[in-house]
């Protein structure tokens, strides 16, 4: 965001650590001040912890019985609460957080979110189905009864073939995901100052950067090709039998290669977004951010892949019920004599399930990525102490 402090890259900022060195503005002396200000003793980390208790620290005196670490006590003190000016509390994030912020975001902002993912949905899937019914070929036909080289022959002329025909969909999701991400990533990051946002400001300020995202998503893309063209390689070269099992190892280790990757390069495009860099220097900030915490990170993408998942399945099977329904004549045809020359009636349905899904799992995704981006920068970088004075919270303003 260009009128918020903390969306800057932080520069010379440490990186490992927890935001060692940062300052952190003291707590007021009257305890009924706002939550989330710090406390005179706070240490200077990322990190949140309580304020020491009366009769604590170097030198004091054993408590008292019925004070110490219980939750009743007359020396018990509430711990401070994190700040929360958004949807989330400006402190480091749990995983179930970070998705409640995400769906948070979608209650609190519903007219933009849906505003932009179902426009897109519907734009994106009468393309897709436009494209399916009229310039896809005819997938190739196989042959039950084949048998041997002939066989084989039709599988990889049928492989090849759904091949083809998936790359002008794919594209199209493609352009669709890079649009909603790029004005949903805006709308999370003024939702989490507590910030309005209306569509065209979103839009306003995304669309700069919607080139750049391009160009960052296909490099991504291409850098993933050629690492399972090099594991796919050596197998198909040989041929034969020990082909085919070096192919099946060559497919695995690039698999995880690429896996590692993508989690090491996954918070570049939160990154180009919020701190307006280049697409280099935006993939070496999310190789910074992750660092140390790829399990993490991987397990919380994991988890919300697993989510959208469910959803899709959820949404899709009552909708691909009622296509078959409305449209036994294509559904019977493809039975019969594998033709996917489905009906008008069973393309609009099962366009219709698709377009819902989409609007609700692309704000989930997007949102749990632009979180984990500052998440990350919370707990490494002190964020936390930014956001709170570009939200005007009080006790954070060190300019006076």
């Amino acid at each position: 965001m260009n009128d918020t402090p903390g969306w800057a890259s932080p520069g010379s900022a440490p990186a490992e650590g927890q935001g060692a060195g940062v300052p952190r503005p003291s707590e007021p002396a009257d305890d009924s001040g706002p939550a989330g200000n710090w406390s005179p003793t706070q240490p200077p980390t990322g990190q949140w912890s309580p304020p020491s208790a009366p009769g604590t620290g170097p030198g004091a005196p054993p408590p008292a019985p019925g004070w110490g670490g219980g939750s009743q006590g007359p020396g018990w003190r509430q711990p401070p609460v994190a700040a929360k000016p958004g949807v989330i509390p400006l402190r480091p994030l749990g995983v179930g957080e970070i998705l409640d912020g995400a769906v948070s975001t979608m209650r609190a902002h519903w007219r933009t979110v849906l505003g932009i993912t179902l426009t897109v949905s519907v734009i994106a899937q009468i393309a897709i189905t436009l494209v399916q019914r009229y310039l896809l070929p005819e997938p190739a036909v196989i042959d039950p009864n084949a048998t041997g080289s002939e066989a084989l022959r039709q599988s990889a002329d049928s492989a090849q073939s759904a091949l083809v025909n998936s790359v002008p969909s794919l594209l199209i999701i493609m352009i669709a995901t890079l649009i909603t991400t790029s004005v949903l990533t805006v709308v999370i990051s003024r939702s989490v100052l507590g910030r309005p946002v209306t569509l065209s400001d979103a839009w306003a300020e995304a669309r700069p950067r919607l080139a750049q995202l391009l160009g960052l998503t296909l490099l991504l893309a291409l850098i993933s090709a050629a690492i399972m063209t090099v594991g796919l390689l050596p197998g198909m070269l040989v041929g034969s039998a020990a082909g085919a099992g070096l192919v099946v190892i060559g497919l695995m280790a690039a698999f995880v290669v690429v896996i590692w990757l993508m989690v090491r390069f996954c918070l570049a495009s939160p990154a180009l977004m919020l701190e307006r860099q280049s697409i280099t220097t935006s993939m070496r900030r999310s190789v910074k951010l992750v660092r140390g915490a790829w399990w993490r990170t991987f397990g919380v993408l994991a988890l919300t892949g697993l989510l959208t998942v469910i959803v899709s399945v959820i949404i899709a099977i009552p909708f691909s019920v009622i296509a078959m329904a409305v449209d036994g004549g294509g559904v019977g045809s493809f039975l019969t004599d594998g033709s996917t020359d489905f009906g008008w009636p069973f393309l609009i349905v099962s366009g219709i399930g698709q377009v819902i899904t989409a609007t609700i799992t692309y704000p989930l995704s997007a949102g749990v990525m632009a979180l984990l981006y500052i998440d990350q920068r919370i707990r490494r970088e002190a964020l936390d102490l930014e956001l709170a004075r570009a939200a005007g919270l009080p006790g954070y303003d060190t300019r006076s």
